[in-house]
């Protein structure tokens, strides 16, 4: 999936951007660039002294004492140039990582507070491109990115002064590959942010891909799907192979190039100084000298390129990064209510609401359901039942309209505390790859492993859990691949009971069990929903038995209204689900 396009030229605002996150680490920050142009700045002692010597000592003087007091200062100054580089390596790196630690944190944190609607139209997997590969990349910005980059940059202004300052006849030959250079560079560096875009598209789109597809796995093979979709893995997968081939074209051809202008300029100073030795007496040392500065000049050019391409790379990993974090589609968590000692009592008042632009899934729905009451919700699929559960949780937004809690708008509270008043037990029981207690807890140290015990000798699931191997801290795996689908529903009672909420919701909970487990989180459920607002959505009427109020809706709205024997009487909607369902059951009994 591709969602950046190959910005043209530089962008300086977001280079602005990215360099504002250094800014709780000034002193880090700070360090790094003193350390880099210092390095700059000494690289050119070397060559200056090797020359003084060869030109001084070598052949003027020949004292060897001073010849070996030479050899030491330059050993002096290799340990120091290591001990520097290691240094700055060391610290842009540790700035590099902490400053991606605070941006992986800021996205995480933006996508926790991010909608419903915006995980609808996002696959999963580019979201965790841009969370990990993506802000990885960024790293490579602050280790051999731009700090690095105008280090280089002086030192090679330091080179060209002091060689011009030297002999500047020998300094324009040696410099005269340069502009060839120069423009292999900008070619390599173009061609190469080209292919870094589409490496990255074909990351993103082979994440999405393969975390769907193994999520997805039983569908693939109940259908007998896995050769096709191997040949569709296939496709994407050398489609990824291709844009890393392309980005290897340009690094196969580019450094052969740097290598062969590197010759160029050396045998042209080889040249000149042989053609101009006759006129002109060029000693050994300023020989020397110059051809370690082609050398010297040439190695940093040609990392120039690939940093400039690095830095490139981060801005484009920083783009997509960016384009999270200025997404606006998060939940309005304004409210300043405290959601504390609720009553229960909800109200919809004429609530419109779509999913996408005006095709409304509910149509000016208006309904009250009083503290403490139990109220069943039935309609056939797409009727509208869960998407009440998610606007009264502010998973959505509604359109228009206004839900009423104790008489406040649910706008009106905070989120988390909204939220949390609010138990749900959904059909599909989602289970992280941990303990039961921690599933059930969800690591809240408020909630205790003897709250949970209790809780689940309740719900009359304690028994089977202490067969398992360390009980209650038994790792139920990805998704509780070790349960059955009505442990994992049991569990998820257990989940929303510990939390004590005044509201409670089952979301067609019972509908994925068998009959022994359905009888038992019945049971559950006429429990839990004593002495507290409860909300049951569901297919199968055997279910909503002890509801005080049914509402049947359709199409977004309200149809009937009333207690299950109001509702047989009316011979209506509800009349007509209840018999069908009986027909069903006794059929089933009679195959």
């Amino acid at each position: 999936m591709s969602d950046t396009k190959p910005n043209k030229g530089f962008n300086l605002g977001m280079l602005k951007r990215i360099m504002s996150y250094t800014r709780p680490y000034r002193k880090l920050f700070t360090a790094t660039v003193v350390l880099t142009f210092l390095l700059s700045a000494i690289a050119i002692l070397r060559p200056l002294i090797i020359k003084y010597t060869l030109n001084e000592v070598v052949e003027k003087q020949r004292d060897l004492s001073t010849l070996n007091m030479i050899g030491f200062a330059l050993i002096g100054i290799l340990i120091f140039e290591a001990i520097l580089q290691f240094t700055n390596i060391y610290l842009t790196s540790l700035l590099g990582q902490n400053i991606i630690k605070d941006l992986r944190i800021q996205v995480y944190s933006h996508i926790l507070r991010l909608k419903n609607s915006y995980f609808d139209n996002t696959p999963v997997g580019m979201l965790v491109t841009r969370s990990v590969s993506d802000i990885e990349s960024l790293n490579d910005m602050f280790s051999q990115g731009f700090i690095v980059i105008c280090g280089d940059i002086l030192m090679l202004l330091i080179f060209i002064a002091v060689m011009l300052a030297n002999n500047w006849a020998m300094a324009l030959v040696s410099l005269s590959s340069i502009p060839l250079l120069l423009i292999a560079t900008n070619l390599f560096k173009n061609g190469v942010k080209k292919t870094f875009t589409e490496v990255r598209n074909a990351v993103a789109s082979l994440n999405t891909f393969t975390n769907e597809h193994i999520m997805g796995m039983k569908i693939v093979q109940v259908f007998n799907r896995e050769k096709e979709e191997y040949t569709r893995f296939t496709k994407i997968n050398e489609k990824h192979r291709d844009a890393n081939i392309r980005s290897i074209w340009y690094y196969s051809v580019f450094f052969p190039v740097v290598e062969i202008l590197s010759a160029v300029s050396t045998a042209l100073l080889v040249w000149y100084a042989g053609f101009r030795n006759n006129s002109y007496n060029i000693s050994l040392g300023d020989f020397t000298f110059f051809l370690m500065m082609i050398n010297m000049m040439f190695r940093p050019i040609r990392m120039l390129a690939d940093r400039l391409n690095n830095l490139q790379m981060g801005m484009v990993a920083a783009e997509r990064v960016f384009k999270i974090l200025d997404t606006q589609e998060t939940i309005d968590d304004t409210g300043t209510l405290p959601a504390e000692n609720l009553r229960g009592h909800i109200e919809f008042k004429h609530v419109w609401f779509a999913y996408k632009e005006e095709n409304y899934v509910l149509k000016d729905l208006s309904f009250r359901i009083e503290p403490g009451e139990t109220v069943a919700f039935v309609g056939a699929t797409g009727a509208g039942k869960s998407s009440i559960v998610n606007l009264l949780n502010r998973f959505y937004e509604i359109n228009k309209g206004e839900i009423l809690l104790d008489g406040k708008n649910v706008s009106s509270y905070k989120l988390d505390e909204l939220r949390q008043s609010i138990g749900i037990v959904l059909q599909d029981v989602y289970l992280f790859n941990d303990s039961i207690l921690n599933n059930i807890t969800l690591h809240n140290p408020e909630i205790s492993e003897q709250q949970v015990v209790e809780a689940a000798k309740k719900i009359g699931i304690h028994d089977f859990i202490m067969q398992l191997p360390g009980n209650y801290h038994y790792n139920i795996r990805e998704r509780g691949s070790m349960l059955s689908a009505g442990q994992k529903q049991l569990i998820a009672f257990i989940r929303a009971y510990v939390y004590d909420p005044p509201v409670f919701i089952l979301d067609e909970a019972t509908s994925a069990i068998d009959v022994e487990t359905e009888k038992l989180l019945q049971r559950a459920a006429q429990y839990l929903c004593q002495d507290r607002t409860s909300i049951i959505i569901a297919h199968r009427l055997v279910t909503i038995q002890h509801a005080s109020k049914i509402i049947v809706l359709d199409k977004g709205q309200i149809l009937e209204m009333g207690t299950r024997d109001e509702l047989l009487d009316k011979n209506g909607h509800f009349r007509r689900l209840h018999d069908l369902q009986i027909e069903g059951i006794g059929t089933q009994k009679a195959s």
